[in-house]
């Protein structure tokens, strides 16, 4: 991709694995310095307990051709957001790009649990995983990204606001999770925008981030071997499909239009002209609402 942004310092919060890792990725090979966060190192792991590494999504973004900085944090720790805000001040003296991708609720929601089945704490800790988290970055993060026009902050989620507001998602705790973050966006659209900032919220389609390849027993290079069992994952797209899309927007001198906006990693890809990595554009929401969901057969003809 014709992207430059080797003069830019970015902060990827959530980074480990999944969008979090492909987004830092690919604004490191933009050139771009990128601080990423997350709780697994290769000393400790998360209570996630998987393999993925904060300091290796370092490591690829420096091979990628940018600077990737690991620092561990836990974002629901204030002190230690500060600490992480505080030290990129210091080394960087701004911030450019801001992205939200704190998730870490994957083995706490229960498919299609009503609220009062669901495990109470489970669901509490998700929401506070998931939402506090992406707060109480902003808050400490938000003043150095301001001391220089033209800043982006992008809010990950999944599901954009219009398939959302309409669809229920998972169970109570899920939905209402994703749809804050929506919702955050639009706000803080509203906070950043009068002060020369962007923000907007970012979903990519059905990603095949580890946890989901691991799921369904494929590796990334023979993910189409699920179809047989999974049809409609032949819409699924790769974590640097975003990534891309988290670029695109970071290099727009116009980005401010989307300001407060739901936006997709594949309704991105037709405005900037961007693939994912075997080269086709994955449409995955517009897939999902004119396909899956209206029972026809699996068929991305037209939709990647």
């Amino acid at each position: 991709m014709p992207v430059e942004l080797k003069d830019k310092v970015a902060l990827v919060a959530g980074a480990t694995r999944g969008a979090g890792r492909g987004i830092a990725v690919e604004l490191g090979a933009a050139g771009a310095t990128v601080y990423v966060t997350g709780r697994s190192t290769r000393e400790r792991r998360s209570e996630y307990d998987r393999p993925e590494t904060l300091e290796d999504t370092a490591d690829l973004v420096t091979e990628a051709g940018g600077r990737g900085i690991a620092v561990p944090t836990d974002h629901l720790e204030p002190s230690q957001v500060r600490a992480l805000v505080d030290r990129i001040a210091d080394e960087q003296g701004r911030l450019d790009v801001l992205v939200n991708d704190i998730w870490g609720g994957e083995k706490l929601f229960e498919w299609d649990s009503p609220v009062w089945e669901h495990d109470l704490d489970n669901g509490l800790r998700l929401l506070r995983l998931a939402v506090e988290t992406h707060a109480i970055t902003s808050h400490h993060a938000l003043p150095l990204l301001l001391r220089h026009p033209g800043g982006l902050v992008v809010e990950v989620t999944d599901g954009t606001a219009d398939y959302n507001r309409e669809n229920y998602r998972v169970n109570f705790f899920y939905d209402l999770a994703k749809s804050s973050v929506l919702r955050m966006a639009f706000a803080l659209g509203h906070e950043l925008g009068p002060r020369g900032a962007t923000a907007v919220a970012l979903t990519p389609g059905w990603l095949r981030s580890e946890i989901m390849l691991e799921t369904f027993g494929v590796r990334e290079d023979n993910w189409r071997d699920a179809l047989e069992r999974v049809p409609h994952f032949a819409i699924s797209e790769t974590p640097r499909y975003v990534g891309r899309a988290v670029t695109a927007l970071a290099a727009d001198p116009d980005v401010a239009r989307f300001n407060g906006t739901s936006l997709s990693s594949g309704g991105l890809a037709q405005e900037y002209g961007f693939t994912d990595l075997d080269g086709s554009r994955p449409d995955a929401w517009r897939y999902l609402v004119e396909v899956q969901d209206a029972g026809k057969p699996a068929d991305v003809t037209g939709y990647r």
